[in-house]
């Protein structure tokens, strides 16, 4: 997996590739955690991802709940239809916001 950190204003978008898997999802998470110590909001694009694990589920949600008790946003975009289907398949389509 590869993440590539984008600043867009008080924004920042991270590009990922690759899967997040139980191999890469702690290194994801990190990135994320670490993102919203800087920033308010923080947009993950998945136009790259084909594949998420339940670990990497894990991940999102942690985002999700630090952006919320940060007061923040944490948004996904680009989501392959194979992740989304996961997305839908665990309720995390309601629980995130994606674009």
């Amino acid at each position: 997996m590869k993440i590539e950190t984008v600043v867009e204003g008080n924004n920042l978008r991270l590009d990922v590739e690759g899967k997040i898997d139980t191999l890469t999802s702690r290194e994801f998470q990190d990135t994320v955690l670490n993102s919203f110590r800087k920033y308010s909001d923080v947009t993950v694009n998945l136009a790259e991802v084909s594949y998420i694990s339940s670990a990497g589920l894990r991940a999102f949600l942690i985002g999700q709940k630090t952006a919320a008790s940060k007061r923040g946003s944490f948004s996904v975009i680009n989501v392959d239809q194979g992740v989304l289907d996961v997305f839908k398949a665990t309720g995390f389509d309601k629980v995130l916001d994606i674009h």
